[in-house]
């Protein structure tokens, strides 16, 4: 980390505008390292505590919406993830901040249990919001915070076996931010004995389970977020719901627009990419890469599962991928993609999702916005296992060669050169 002696940390480069306004400019950022805020921005002077060449782009700051830390207060999940180490993970692949999801052993499902989890989270180098577990018979917490529901079967007690729990739970959320993964457990349960992977977690289970999220976020007045989308359809229906006024918002990890069933075969161990939802087919991808170009997907998540490689050669489901996130923009952008949207869906939104629980504002470059930039370089970069901090110690897209990678994670002021 670069240290300064004075309060002020000045960084120049070339900035991503904001919504869209015209194209990459050269300017200054200037951040109070006591507050952790931007104070001032303007125009480049070429003095500062990091002056970067025309290689770099400076992003208004990763924020990871839905990541899974596996620390929690029993203690049982340590060996995988910690606060810490899922911190350096993220610096690591360029996120300043991170949304972890409740699905703990000792889940945070109420006041107390809440703030037991929100103390482990104090040493990290990232900012960190926690997701509250809805599970059966629990109620809304006396503060504001956002849900998660798990409609199947996951770690530790917080799923749900049929819709009329599901319902009665959910009817005590009225107003509330509810996200959701969205797998219909009676279908799962009808296809656990299939052959693949693929076929137990068959698309219908997801798109029926969003019919039911849209349907009850209609009836209860919550407002659903599907997480890591990952079918064609279950987009249609949810655009649709939106064209009938519903809020409902989704997002897309980098795995299910990289890979499909075709592709992942290449991969040196296919069989690691076993996630839920399953890695779909090519035209599910094509559809999940246009929704989050025209923004019917708003924000870029990664759903980091830290599982070892011993828990993957068990059969595990889930991929580990902060490391990797700042590079796998340079994916986007060969796909077509301009930094605006990619700026939008991996800062901006995720940005205003934080600021409403969290007591700062994120995701733009901005006087009076959390002083947390990504500095990315146009530089090859081929991702090797040597270079995960991630506890899980593996990546689902080792051996890529992206055009381009980290180079700084800069953390209110703090700047984290990642560039060996």
């Amino acid at each position: 980390m670069i240290t300064k002696s004075s309060n002020l940390v000045i960084v120049e480069g070339n900035l991503v505008p904001a919504d869209g306004a015209g194209e990459l400019a050269r300017g200054r950022v200037e951040i109070d390292v006591a507050t952790g805020l931007i104070v001032e921005t303007g125009e480049a002077r070429g003095t500062g505590d990091l002056v970067l060449d025309d290689e770099h782009i400076i992003l208004a700051g990763i924020i990871d919406q839905h990541v899974h830390a596996r620390e929690d207060p029993s203690g049982e999940e340590v060996y995988k993830e910690s606060f810490q180490t899922a911190g350096e993970a993220a610096v690591n692949g360029g996120v300043v901040a991170i949304v972890d999801m409740p699905n703990n052993p000792e889940a945070p499902v109420d006041d107390e249990s809440y703030r037991k989890k929100k103390g482990l989270t104090a040493g990290s180098l990232v900012d960190i919001l926690l997701y509250a577990g809805v599970g059966p018979g629990t109620g809304p917490l006396s503060f504001e915070v956002p849900y998660k529901t798990y409609m199947g079967p996951s770690i530790g007690h917080l799923f749900f076996r049929n819709e009329e729990v599901l319902r009665e739970t959910l009817s005590r959320y009225q107003g509330q931010f509810v996200a959701f993964h969205a797998e219909d457990p009676v279908i799962l349960e009808d296809n656990k004995d299939a052959e693949t992977h693929f076929l137990r977690r068959p698309p219908e289970a997801e798109v029926e389970a969003i019919e039911l999220i849209l349907r009850m976020g209609e009836d209860y007045g919550i407002r659903p977020h599907i997480c890591h989308l990952s079918t064609a359809a279950g987009l249609e229906l949810i655009c649709d719901a939106r064209k009938r006024g519903l809020r409902v918002t989704t997002e897309v990890t980098p795995h299910h627009l990289y890979y499909d069933q075709d592709n992942a075969q290449a991969f040196s161990a296919p069989s690691y990419l076993q996630c839920n939802p399953p890695i779909r087919t090519r035209l599910d991808r094509i559809a999940l890469i246009e929704g989050l170009r025209s923004g019917d997907i708003e924000c870029l998540a990664t759903d980091h599962a830290p599982h070892t490689l011993e828990e993957k050669d068990r059969g595990i489901s889930g991929v580990t991928q902060l490391d990797t996130f700042g590079a796998f923009l340079f994916w986007l952008l060969e796909e077509g993609f301009d930094l605006q949207t990619i700026q939008r869906a991996c800062c901006e939104v995720p940005g205003r999702f934080l600021g409403r629980y969290l007591p700062h504002r994120y995701g733009r470059v901005e006087p009076g916005f959390v002083g947390s930039l990504t500095v990315l370089k146009k530089e090859s970069f081929t991702v090797r296992r040597s270079g995960i901090k991630s506890r899980a110690g593996w990546s689902p897209f080792e051996g890529v060669t992206f055009p381009g990678r980290v180079s700084h994670t800069i953390v209110r002021g703090n700047i984290y050169p990642q560039l060996d």
